[in-house]
C-alpha cells in the first residue's frame, strides 16, 4: 500500500481551475521534491492532503484511508507561513504540542533545541526570522510521523540556516516515513532529493528519480527545472 496517493484530484474556484487530473503515488522511505514557480499550485495540493481544502473532484488516500482525522494524526505539517503565537515562550509551545500530539517527543525537541544554545524560556517574538523557523521545524520534525510535508521550509532564511534545516531534515525522519518538500529554491535542496515532482499551472509534467532525470538530461535537478519553466 502506497503512504499517499492522489487519484484523479481537482481544485476549482468557480470557474478557475487551480488543480487538474492530479495522479500521484508516494511511498515510504523517500525525500520527494514538489518542484514549481510560485502559484502553480503547491501549496493547495499540500492543503488538500492535509485537509485544510475539500477537493472539487477526486480524493487523497493516506495509508489507504481518505484525509481526516486519522491522517492528520500521522502527517506532520510545517506550513509557508509561521501560526505559532510569538507571545509565547518556546517551552510553552512544546507544552502545546506534547498537549496536542500524541506523537511528539518532548525530549527529542529539547535535544535538538539545546544544539541550537537556545533558552526555552525565550518567547518566540524576541527570535530572529532564522530562529523563528528553526523553532517550528524541529516542532514538526519532533513528531514520529509517516509523512512530513514541508511548505516552503527555505524561504526568507540564510544560506546557514538552509543548511541546519537540511541537516534536520535528513537526521530526523524514520526510514518507514517519507518527506514531501515544497519549493522553488532547487539548488539548495537537490542533494538531499530522492525523487521530483515537477508542477505547473495546476498540472503535475513530471514525475521522476532524482538520480534517473540527472542520468537522463545530463544537467542538475536546478538546471532541468530552470529549462522548463524558463519565461
Amino acid at each position: 500500500m502506497e503512504l499517499l496517493e492522489c487519484i484523479n484530484l481537482e481544485k476549482r474556484y468557480g470557474d478557475k481551475v487551480v488543480l487538474k487530473d492530479i495522479n500521484l503515488k508516494i511511498p515510504r522511505g523517500k525525500i520527494i521534491g514538489l518542484l514549481g514557480k510560485n502559484g502553480t499550485g503547491k501549496t493547495t495540493l499540500i492543503k488538500l492532503i492535509n485537509d485544510l481544502l475539500t477537493p472539487t473532484k477526486g480524493k487523497v488516500l493516506v495509508n489507504g484511508m481518505e484525509v481526516g482525522v486519522e491522517s492528520k494524526k500521522i502527517i506532520s505539517y510545517l506550513p509557508e507561513r509561521t501560526y505559532l503565537d510569538k507571545s509565547m515562550t518556546v517551552e510553552k509551545v512544546i507544552k502545546y504540542f506534547e498537549d496536542f500530539y500524541d506523537n511528539f517527543d518532548s525530549n527529542k525537541a529539547r535535544k535538538l533545541l539545546k544544539k541550537l544554545d537556545l533558552d526555552t524560556n525565550q518567547k518566540l517574538s524576541k527570535m530572529s526570522k532564522g530562529m523563528q523557523e528553526k523553532v517550528q521545524l524541529v516542532l514538526v520534525m519532533s513528531r514520529c510521523a509517516d509523512l512530513y510535508i514541508l511548505d516552503e521550509p527555505l524561504g526568507g532564511v540564510d544560506p546557514a540556516t538552509r543548511d541546519y534545516i537540511l541537516d534536520t531534515i535528513l537526521t530526523n525522519f524514520n526510514e518507514n516515513a517519507s518527506v514531501i518538500i515544497s519549493t522553488h529554491l532547487i539548488s539548495d535542496i537537490e542533494k538531499i532529493l530522492d525523487e521530483v515532482i515537477f508542477i505547473d499551472k495546476g498540472k503535475i509534467i513530471l514525475t521522476s528519480s532524482t538520480d534517473e532525470l540527472r542520468e537522463k538530461e545530463k544537467s542538475s535537478i536546478d538546471e532541468i527545472f530552470r529549462r522548463m519553466f524558463k519565461c
